[in-house]
C-alpha cells in the first residue's frame, strides 16, 4: 500500500509527464499541421532557409568583389525601385525570361563581365522585364528637376553591441541571404554569419519615414 507522502511525490512527475505528451500528441498532429502555412511565415521567411540549403558554401565564403553602395544605387531611379539592366541582353532572352535565372538564379563567376553575379531575391518572379528595364539610349526621355529620395541611413542600432534594423520593406525582398552574402553582395551591407540562416531572429524592419525621437523617461 503507498503511503500518502508516497503518492504526493508521484502527481508532480506524472503531471509534468501528460502535459509533454499531450503537447507532443497535439502539435505533431496532421490536423493542427496542416493549418499552419510555413511558407508565408515572416514575409515568407522560409525562403531565407531554403536559399541557405541551396547554396553552396564556398560561395557563401568567397570574397564580395568590387560591389559597392555607390554602384548599387546608381542603378536605381530612387532607393527601393528595381535596378536598370547594366548590360546587353540577348534577344532570344524577350521570348523566354526565365533565361535570366541563368546567371541570377544561383549567382557564380561570370568570365564575360570579369565579376561574381548577384543574386536575385525572388526567382519565382520570371517576368523580369515587368519591373527591370534595359537602357535603350543614353538621352534622357525629357528634362525635368527630378531629385531622388535619400537612401536609408545604415548601422542605426539602439545600442553599441545591438543588431541594427533592417532599414527598408521587405516586399520582394524577404530573402536576405541573396543581397547579403557571397561575392555578389554589395560590400558594405555584406554580413559574415549567414550560416545563422533566421536573420529577422535579431534583425526587425524599422523602415524611418519620420524623424526617430529620444526617448525621455518622465520624471517622477
Amino acid at each position: 500500500m503507498m503511503k500518502q507522502s508516497e503518492k504526493r511525490g508521484w502527481v508532480g512527475p506524472c503531471i509534468a509527464a501528460c502535459c509533454i505528451l499531450g503537447a507532443a500528441v497535439t502539435i505533431g498532429s496532421p490536423k493542427h499541421s496542416a493549418a499552419i502555412d510555413l511558407g508565408n511565415f515572416d514575409h515568407q521567411g522560409q525562403k531565407v532557409f531554403r536559399s541557405y540549403e541551396a547554396t553552396p558554401e564556398t560561395y557563401l565564403a568567397a570574397d564580395s568583389g568590387d560591389r559597392n553602395l555607390a554602384r548599387f544605387y546608381e542603378l536605381r531611379q530612387y532607393p527601393g525601385s528595381p535596378p536598370r539592366i547594366p548590360h546587353g541582353v540577348e534577344a532570344s532572352f524577350s521570348g523566354d525570361e526565365s533565361n535570366c535565372l541563368s546567371c541570377h538564379g544561383k549567382g557564380g563567376y561570370s568570365p564575360e563581365f570579369g565579376k561574381f553575379v548577384p543574386v536575385t531575391p525572388h526567382p519565382e518572379n520570371t517576368l523580369c522585364y515587368q519591373c527591370h528595364a534595359r537602357v535603350i539610349t543614353e538621352k534622357a526621355f525629357g528634362e525635368s528637376d527630378w531629385q531622388s529620395i535619400r537612401p536609408p541611413r545604415l548601422g542605426r542600432s539602439f545600442l553599441s553591441s545591438s543588431p541594427p534594423p533592417i532599414p527598408h520593406s521587405l516586399q520582394l525582398r524577404e530573402n536576405c541571404i541573396s543581397c547579403h552574402t557571397g561575392p555578389g553582395a554589395v560590400v558594405e551591407i555584406r554580413v559574415e554569419h549567414s550560416s545563422r540562416g533566421n536573420c529577422r531572429q535579431c534583425h526587425v524592419p524599422a523602415v524611418q519615414t519620420a524623424p526617430v525621437n529620444e526617448f525621455v523617461r518622465p520624471g517622477p
